[in-house]
């Protein structure tokens, strides 16, 4: 019996179950639900406010207990990935729908055009002012570019769905001091000089941190495009080749005036000036800013279009400079007044730098595979 009465409670609270759970959900008013059979074999239904007149196999139970009509709520929903609310509740779309939301471990490579070298290169012999008047040096120029094609390998993590970090490893080269330059005559004017070498990289190693502001924006071109913004900052190991400045004017060092007047022997003017520059390495502070949007391939590849500014501190050479020049020298005997030097005179002059900040604009895509 006692077997009996406890099977009996079991079955009762499974039967009785929905029909209890069924008055917790909310259901629009005037709604005819149908709660159980009566004895004679007639559905009964509840009913709220009105009266139905049953059929013959109905009866109606008016002002029943019937949950209350829930709250409508009108408006958009909120933009996919957004932690705004309706209704006291988060929104979140499937995963089937919000298919560029970033999730869990990538690697990602990146190609792209540097549309734009900024920065210029100057003299800078021991903190004097205007050093470029040393024979040799040359006053502020322009970066040379020919095609910058920058590299870009990453590994990072998405934080949550507008937040991601990764550790960036960024090669830039294909840049070099320009191919002339124009260097003092001493007199207030300049000559044209050419420079042979001065090859420019860049290897920087940054964190990142990037985040999709499609909360504010929401999704672009129907859904496929997802914005983003990102920062970084790092070390850039600047490096600049050799380079030779090679100048073939004539430099008076006496006037015509002064010529008749010194003995045979002193230098009168010198030409043909060819300045070896060390290149060399220096660590620099570099930070990037960038901006793009995301847009999804099969098989959980992603790709980011962007348009980054990258600065990555000075380029410096490394502070040595072998110069030679032909020198001319006072001799009454030619018509000329003066003959070449048998002779080539060499200087090497230490503390002399040239350095100038680098930075760059860059458009590209990055492959990201999400793992």
């Amino acid at each position: 019996m006692k077997k009996f009465s406890v099977s009996a409670a079991l079955i009762g609270v499974v039967l009785c179950a929905p029909h209890g759970a069924g008055a917790a959900y909310p259901v629009y008013q005037n709604a005819v639900l149908p709660t159980q059979t009566a004895s004679n074999g007639r559905v009964v239904y509840y009913q709220n406010g009105t009266n139905v007149v049953p059929n013959q196999n109905q009866y109606i139970v008016a002002n029943a207990n019937v949950a209350a009509s829930p709250t409508r709520v009108t408006g958009a929903l909120p933009k996919v990935g957004s932690n705004a609310t309706v209704a006291g509740r988060q929104y979140y779309q499937p995963a089937d729908f919000d298919r560029l939301a970033d999730s869990g471990l990538y690697i990602g490579m990146s190609v792209g055009y540097s549309a734009s070298v900024i920065g210029s290169i100057s003299a800078d012999y021991a903190d004097k002012e205007k050093a470029f008047f040393v024979p040799g040096a040359f006053k502020a120029a322009d970066f040379d570019k020919d095609t910058v094609l920058p590299l870009q390998i990453s590994v990072g993590a998405a934080i949550n769905n507008d937040v991601r970090i990764d550790f960036s490893y960024l090669r830039y080269s294909g840049m070099a001091y320009p191919d002339h330059v124009e260097t003092s005559t001493g007199d207030g004017g300049y000559a044209t000089a050419m420079v042979d070498g001065g090859a420019i990289t860049a290897n920087a190693t940054m964190l990142n941190v990037y985040y999709n502001i499609d909360s504010y924006t929401g999704y672009l071109a129907g859904g496929s495009l997802r914005p983003y913004i990102g920062v970084g900052a790092g070390i850039s190991l600047n490096t600049i080749a050799d380079y030779v400045v090679t100048d073939n004017n004539y430099y008076y060092e006496l006037t015509d005036e002064q010529l008749p007047l010194v003995p045979d022997g002193t230098l009168s003017g010198v030409s043909d000036i060819i300045a070896y520059h060390n290149g060399g390495t220096s660590e620099q502070l570099a930070f990037m800013l960038e901006g793009g949007v995301t847009t999804e391939m099969s098989g959980g590849l992603k790709i980011d279009f962007f348009v980054r500014y990258t600065n990555l501190g000075k380029v410096k050479t490394s502070g040595s400079i072998v110069m030679s020049q032909t020198e001319w020298l006072k001799d009454s005997s030619s018509p000329t007044m003066e003959v070449q030097a048998q002779y080539d005179s060499v200087y090497h002059y230490t503390n002399w730098y040239e350095s100038g900040r680098l930075s760059m604009v860059d458009v590209g895509a990055r492959l990201r595979l999400q793992f």
